[in-house]
């Protein structure tokens, strides 16, 4: 598959954050969201982790498709990780609160795997960036007001870098896109190596 157009391009994602980001780079799509359970197998390690979920998201959503005319499905997966454990979203106020009292005064990783998947045929091509996030130490107060904003109850880790979190992260090392929920210019590298060409 050769696809020139670049509507060709199906994001698997409801995420409001990949969709910007595409939009920022200059990336027309549509969106699908893909459904699949977001649960670790059992001695899963966090990258093999979020991959399964990216490529898993964009085979669902292919697979939907179909050809003809084929298209280009993006997946991605985001995951926090602390101490070799995986924070995930928050399930509710207090689960945000436990998740950034954790964060706070130290430095974690954020792992995003991006997959893209060719609808008629099912090939893959696939990444996975790492950044690495140092946050300064917080009171209990200040983590309060934060999660009472609700910004942080649909990220994984409870933090949005690119929102009011930015007042306790100190440095992102790599990739700040990539913290934010979609690596931008790894994912342009791999739509050019599945032949996506932006329209002129």
């Amino acid at each position: 598959m050769t696809p020139t157009d670049p509507t060709r391009l199906v994001l698997a994602s409801a995420s409001p954050r990949r969709s910007d980001l595409l939009r920022r780079a200059g990336v027309r799509f549509e969106v699908r969201p893909a459904h699949i359970p977001e649960v670790m197998e059992s001695g899963e390690r966090p990258v093999a982790f979020a991959q399964r979920l990216a490529q898993s998201k964009a085979l669902c959503v292919a697979k939907q498709i179909g050809a003809p005319p084929a298209r280009l499905v993006l997946g991605a997966d985001t995951i926090v990780v602390l101490g070799g454990d995986v924070l995930g979203k928050p399930s509710d106020s207090d689960h945000a609160l436990e998740l950034l009292e954790r964060l706070v005064g130290r430095e974690h990783t954020v792992v995003t795997a991006v997959a893209l998947v060719a609808s008629d045929t099912l090939r893959v091509w696939e990444a996975a960036v790492t950044s690495r996030v140092e946050m300064r130490a917080a009171t209990r107060d200040e983590l309060i007001a934060y999660v009472a904003t609700g910004e942080s109850l649909d990220k994984a880790g409870a933090y949005a870098v690119q929102g009011g979190a930015r007042s306790f992260v100190t440095r992102v090392h790599g990739s700040e896109t990539n913290v934010i929920g979609l690596p931008v210019d790894e994912t342009l590298e791999l739509l050019d190596a599945a032949g996506w060409r932006r329209s002129a």
